[in-house]
């Protein structure tokens, strides 16, 4: 009788063809032959390549997380016929027998596959843990192909707000988190779950651009004590806040989110961030009186119209643009505002944006 891996197994039915779902111990992902396709042409591929950059980072996930590390199922095709033997009067548990020289397409699962054989390089504990897989029998390349395109055709990423929200390791995200709950200014006035504002939405700002604004805000300030540092942060954004009184004319219902967005930089995330890196610069130069010092933000001309300030920094054919040298030119506006010296790569950036602007 030919040799054969045997994998205790479930039987199920989908688009009328059978499929096999397994557990396969970690141990097996080297074990196990996976057909390498790398040096194949991209048509007669049944997988995208192998991006060995990702490889170290999925494996860092798994052995900083031991205790709680998550993984899906990988999604696998076997080239080869196969037995499934029914367990004594059950029709979809028993043994899937796969003949041993059989091979393996991964169609879904690549790079969890190596980063997991990675991860048992340091951690060989590790081997006895295991993964869901699911099988499905290969019928040709071209059924492979379509698994590939159909299984990552509604895989969506969800937005970067949404990930920081349920992101619980991430300690930045944490500190933004607490303050947008704790605070009465930014509770209902930040969207915890777009990265990206619609039209007439209430909101002003997004989880992710605050995430970025409090980031900014604590760098070298922050003691690691998430309960000090949240309330440095959210003292610093309350007292901005007073100075912006759009902010509370919409959390108050007064006055439409959208108006105040197409009227004012100061209600973008361009502007949150930029007030997050000078803030950081006031906190440090005067951790006495930097509340005082912040009424000079009042002293700016926030209109969108005021093309002469904005275009160029925080606009970009009257568009406000979020790259990281727009971000540095608005945060310069509000540096020189506050009384705060440029550092030497926004001295430089600003030294340029004159140039262009001559």
């Amino acid at each position: 009788m030919e040799p054969t891996l045997t994998f205790p197994a479930i039987r199920g039915v989908q688009a009328q063809r059978e499929y096999y779902v397994a557990m396969w111990s970690l141990r097996l992902m080297r074990q196990i032959s996976i057909f390498n396709e790398d040096e194949l042409p991209p048509e007669l591929r049944a997988q995208r390549i192998l991006n060995k950059a990702r490889i170290p980072e999925i494996a860092g996930y798994i052995l900083d997380n031991p205790s709680d590390y998550v993984f899906s199922a990988l999604t696998v095709s076997i080239d080869s016929d196969v037995i499934f033997d029914p367990l004594e009067g059950q029709d979809k548990l028993g043994i899937l027998r796969v003949p041993m020289e059989a091979k393996f397409i991964i169609n879904d699962g690549q790079h969890r596959r190596q980063a997991i054989i990675e991860a048992l390089e340091q951690r060989p504990e590790l081997a006895h843990e295991t993964i869901a897989v699911v099988f499905f029998l290969d019928i040709g390349l071209e059924r492979c192909q379509q698994m590939f395109a159909d299984l990552n055709r509604h895989a969506i990423r969800p937005s970067r707000s949404l990930g920081l929200l349920y992101d619980h390791r991430n300690q930045k995200a944490k500190l933004a988190k607490l303050v947008i709950l704790k605070s009465e200014a930014f509770r209902e006035i930040v969207d915890m779950e777009k990265s990206s504002l619609a039209k007439r939405s209430r909101k002003l700002f997004t989880l992710s651009a605050f995430f970025n604004a409090c980031a900014d805000l604590v760098e070298g300030l922050a003691t690691g004590n998430l309960t000090d540092d949240a309330k440095l942060a959210r003292d610093f954004w309350e007292e901005v806040a007073t100075h912006f009184p759009a902010w509370a004319q919409v959390r108050e219902g007064r006055m439409p989110a959208s108006e105040v967005r197409e009227g004012f930089i100061h209600s973008h995330g361009i502007a949150l961030q930029a007030l997050g890196k000078a803030g950081n610069a006031l906190l440090k130069l005067h951790p006495k009186d930097w509340k005082k010092r912040l009424s000079a933000l009042e002293k700016i001309d926030w209109s969108r119209t005021n093309a002469k300030v904005w275009e160029g920094r925080a606009l970009i054919g009257g568009k406000v643009s979020k790259v990281t040298t727009n971000v540095i030119l608005t945060t310069n506006v509000i540096k020189k505002a506050l009384g705060a010296p440029l550092e030497e790569e926004e001295a430089r950036t600003e030294k340029a944006h004159g140039r262009k602007a001559s």
